[in-house]
């Protein structure tokens, strides 16, 4: 499976942004897929996930009622709808399939990296003041 993260640029605080994860291969509608963020000079952290047939959501607390994750198993594509954005929001975003598929967890088990096994490259997302 490859995954492409695209939708990134630069916008002024208080905009929004549509990302989007295109994946290739039958696996993608099978798997579980996250959204994780590294900002300029810092880790990787998690912002969202959702389960293989888009039922459940699950959010950093962060992110929670701003940003908003779905899918579209059709399209083989992912969505990360971000709204309201802060400087703060600067980062490379990346998408990642989670490596069991057919999976429901709890959001500790979609954060954890190491629970992912494809990732796409990021999208730079750059936020003004």
């Amino acid at each position: 499976v490859q995954l492409q993260a695209s939708g990134g640029g630069l916008v002024q605080a208080g905009g929004f942004l549509r990302l989007s994860c295109a994946a290739s291969g039958r696996a993608f509608s099978n798997h579980a897929l996250g959204w994780f963020r590294q900002p300029p000079g810092k880790g990787r952290e998690f912002v969202a996930a959702i389960t293989w047939d888009g039922r459940r959501t699950y959010y950093a607390d962060s992110v929670l009622g701003i940003f908003t994750i779905s899918r579209d198993n059709t399209k083989n594509t992912a969505y990360l709808q971000l709204n309201n954005l802060r400087p703060d929001d600067t980062a490379d975003y990346y998408c990642g399939l989670i490596r069991v598929p057919y999976t429901a967890g709890s959001v500790q088990y979609y954060a954890a990296w190491d629970n992912y096994a494809y990732w796409g490259q990021g999208t730079l997302v750059t936020v003004s003041s």
